[in-house]
């Protein structure tokens, strides 16, 4: 029987699992090693790990845990069910089971890139989601927000704090008025036409093609088309979601589900390197004050 299994290997499971064990507690991690950012060449944000790329960030984090005797396995979860209300039983993907009094899950969420052709090739090159992630790199250079009325409006108008000379392409749906005349006092100019797609080279955007024929040239296209949980572990057992697809989560990454927490990505908080490090120890120690609670009975 572990204390906990950690679902995902990314910094809130890594974060979780350095800190339980410190707390002395039998903890298993799995991971795939599929995280959100492994399209990235460097993360930023992250005080003292600025600009690392982030398959060494997870390595360090995985290279601290022995000494805590924490077992890593790379393996996903299928499935978890309760046991009497007191444990969960954890079906892992080589077909084995383990028993675990708690379950914390961070495995993030992966990112809805656009179908459109040349996204999938410039992903995580010249085509990104955040600003506070990316936005530094690309000052003061042509940006292009590719997203539906709102969520497009908002992200080009978050853009202005990075460059004067923002774009937003909508790939053939309709902006209202109001807003067309609010992203015109802010210098941002709306295309709505279908967008044929992204000419690169080797992964570097060069222009943006419309089916109409015209083109635009940009260096880089941030996105607003909305995301998915990796894994669909949360919400078999239930969690609920939040308006955005994340689990609703309380301020230690608890959820609606007894014994079951989610940090990271997946979780309600913003969605940052640092913070999901964090929320990964907030969990942890939520975790631990709930064994010490049932221990002290």
């Amino acid at each position: 029987m572990y204390d906990v299994v950690v679902v995902g290997g990314g910094p809130a499971g890594l974060s979780a699992a350095l800190m339980l064990g410190r707390c002395r507690r039998r903890v298993l991690l799995c991971d795939l090693g599929q995280p959100r950012n492994r399209r990235a060449s460097a993360l930023h944000g992250y005080l003292t790990r600025d600009g690392i790329p982030p398959p060494e960030l997870n390595e360090r984090g995985r290279a601290e845990l022995p000494r805590y005797g924490v077992e890593v396995r790379q393996l996903g979860v299928t499935s978890a069910h309760p046991v009497d209300g007191t444990s969960y039983r954890i079906c892992l993907a080589d077909g084995s089971h383990e028993d675990a009094r708690f379950l914390l899950i961070a495995t993030g969420v992966v990112d809805d890139v656009p179908g459109v052709k040349g996204f999938e090739e410039c992903y995580g090159r010249s085509v990104f989601h955040c600003p506070y992630c990316d936005g530094w790199e690309w000052r003061d250079r042509r940006l292009a927000v590719f997203g539906r009325a709102a969520g497009g409006t908002h992200l080009a108008l978050a853009l202005k704090t990075w460059s004067k000379d923002v774009v937003l392409c909508t790939n053939g749906v309709r902006v209202d008025k109001g807003r067309r005349e609010q992203l015109a006092r802010n210098g941002v100019t709306v295309h709505t036409e279908k967008i044929d797609r992204l000419e690169h080279s080797d992964g570097k955007l060069t222009a943006i093609l419309f089916a109409s024929g015209d083109r635009i040239p940009r260096d880089v296209v941030f996105f607003t088309t909305g995301q998915h949980p990796q894994s669909p572990l949360a919400t078999t057992l239930g969690c609920r979601l939040t308006h955005r697809g994340t689990v609703k989560t309380g301020s230690l990454c608890d959820t609606n589900v007894p014994r079951v927490f989610v940090a990271g990505d997946a979780s309600r908080d913003a969605q940052f390197v640092v913070v999901a490090a964090a929320e990964g120890v907030k969990a942890a120690v939520a975790i631990n004050q709930a064994l010490q609670a049932e221990e002290l009975q």
